[in-house]
């Protein structure tokens, strides 16, 4: 049984298999979503914490969010990924759908200096950068309800 009481492997692979990222792995700040600044969502700048073990969570605007992530090469694709349903402003909202648009449809990744981008078949665009490991951090699990 793995350490958070799940019994079930997280990653697409049948075999139980875990991505091997640990590049990948930790919180990354989503910094431009097509460009441009997303807009600060209810709890700040969205963000994306990859484990190790192929589970993916964060917060994308307003609602928390997991999934399950693969890196294969350079294409990073995630299983599906569900949030919380809960209502917030505007333009929270939109940054929001512009994190799960691109976390839906996956994307192609390259990389920077503690830094990526993701950029999906459809022409969306993500940068990320590595979180500071400071105490303000969020690194809780996100536990999503409802689905996307």
């Amino acid at each position: 049984m793995r350490d958070d009481g799940h019994d079930q492997p997280t990653s697409f692979d049948p075999s139980g298999a875990v991505p091997d990222a640990p590049w990948l792995h930790g919180t990354w700040r989503v910094v431009r979503l097509d460009g441009l600044v997303p807009g600060a969502g209810t709890q700040g700048q969205p963000w994306l914490t990859f484990d190790g073990d192929g589970v993916v969570f964060g917060h994308a605007g307003v609602n928390r969010v997991r999934g399950t992530w693969r890196l294969d090469g350079s294409s990073l694709t995630f299983g599906p990924v569900v949030a919380t349903l809960m209502a917030g402003p505007p333009e929270a909202t939109a940054t929001e759908r512009a994190v799960l648009g691109v976390l839906q449809e996956g994307a192609t990744v390259t990389l920077g200096d503690d830094a990526f981008t993701l950029r999906t078949a459809g022409g969306r665009t993500a940068d990320l950068v590595r979180a500071p490991g400071d105490a303000d951090e969020p690194v809780r699990r996100a536990e999503p309800h409802g689905r996307v």
